[in-house]
């Protein structure tokens, strides 16, 4: 009966194995936003935008993480036109142009088969203004399929730090009368997007600072209009 549930919980397991060093790596970045008082940009197209929003304002979620939400990159416009535009060459300058990004800011992008042009090129314009460039990618899926872009290049030969989420291509782990299905992407990412959420506040206190969180707006006795004032118009879509 539970069949995508006993799937799970042991590549849950394995992703955190599998990752040790490239989620330290990606954790010394997140903190040295927090300390430096940069912001996380994050960019994710399709259900990969998800990732974003799990950190970006919310219960828990830091103060510095500010999901890139474009209308063009997301499903809400239309799912197949979604996907078009991901795979169109130029739009990530666009994109980028649009976006409060500063100097020092950490972009972190997500594409579970790191192919296509708009992730892509994201990171190359990051990479060539000297951000750090954090991709959340499946390797095995990446290295099984050629790129699209006309460079040759994938998110993962471009980005400083390759966290792999370690999801199978096709994305499911079950099959169920011949079709893949159960998918572990949106999991898998939520899961690393709340490690580093987590580890980074309490390295940044190590190094003598408090991190700004979101508290739940739920909960009578808390208060985040000190958060949205210190960050203010770099939380683009508040």
């Amino acid at each position: 009966m539970f069949e995508y549930f006993n799937h799970l919980q042991p590549r849950l397991t394995s992703l955190v194995e599998a990752n040790r060093d490239t989620l330290s790596k990606a954790t010394e970045l997140f903190t040295k936003a927090i300390v430096d008082d940069k912001m996380v940009q994050v960019l994710g197209t399709g259900h990969s935008h998800m990732i974003g929003l799990e950190g970006f304002i919310r219960a828990g979620g830091l103060g510095n993480i500010n999901a890139i939400l474009d209308s063009v990159l997301l499903t809400n416009d239309g799912a197949l036109r979604g996907s078009a535009m991901e795979k169109l060459s130029g739009l990530a300058e666009v994109v980028w142009n649009d976006q409060n990004i500063s100097s020092g800011d950490v972009i972190m992008i997500i594409s579970n088969s790191g192919r296509n042009a708009l992730p892509i090129e994201f990171a190359k314009i990051a990479k060539s203004k000297g951000h750090s460039v954090i991709a959340i990618t499946s390797v095995e899926q990446s290295s099984k399929y050629e790129s699209r872009h006309s460079s040759g290049f994938k998110l993962m030969d471009i980005a400083d730090i390759v966290i792999d989420n370690c999801v199978p291509p096709g994305d499911g782990l079950c099959n169920i009368n011949g079709n893949i299905t159960g998918a572990f992407s949106s999991i898998a990412g939520m899961l690393i997007m709340n490690i580093l959420t987590v580890e980074a506040q309490k390295e940044a206190i190590k190094q003598g600072v408090t991190p700004l969180v979101f508290s739940s707006q739920n909960i009578d006795g808390f208060n985040n209009d000190h958060v949205y004032k210190h960050f203010g118009t770099r939380l683009k879509s508040m």
